[in-house]
């Protein structure tokens, strides 16, 4: 019987320190993410600027490149480069912190954009991101708009 008791004893002390364990790393990639969003918030009204990496103009990979960087994830500079890194996620299981990918076509001719999912709720999923005709935004990504031209969803942290 006391071997028993001992035995069971172990077992709930050794699943208390994977669950606190658990716990700490979830803890962990929380404060990442607030990071992440916070740096790309300041980012917030800066004009759009083809190339640009700095607070005097911006482009979409380099808001994502530039957020990214305050925990030290090095990603590539190119929206098309940085989709392929992470792991892939789909549309019910993003959160913020994700990164989403765009595909638009306009007359043959296509071209790739990027955000940063910062909030998702029951109703909307708000993301962050430069637009070439607005700067740095915050938008919806339940508008059609974006909704219809989503390519993928990425998580790199």
């Amino acid at each position: 019987m006391n071997s028993v008791f001992v035995r069971l004893v172990i077992i709930v002390f050794f699943s208390i320190g994977i669950l606190n364990s658990t716990l700490a790393q979830s803890r962990k990639k929380m404060k990442k993410i607030e990071k992440v969003v916070s740096m790309a918030q300041t980012y917030l009204g800066v004009p759009y600027k083809y190339g640009g990496m700095g607070k005097d103009g911006i482009d979409c990979s380099a808001l994502i490149y530039n957020s990214y960087r305050i925990i030290d994830v090095k990603l590539p500079r190119t929206a098309k480069e940085q989709s392929k890194i992470g792991s892939s996620k789909s549309w019910g299981n993003i959160r913020a912190g994700d990164i989403v990918y765009f595909k638009f076509k306009n007359k043959g001719e296509k071209w790739y954009h990027s955000g940063l999912i910062i909030d998702v709720s029951n109703n909307d999923i708000k993301f962050i991101h430069a637009s070439s005709s607005r700067g740095v935004v915050m938008s919806s990504l339940m508008a059609d708009y974006y909704k219809k031209n989503v390519k993928k969803f990425r998580r790199v942290i």
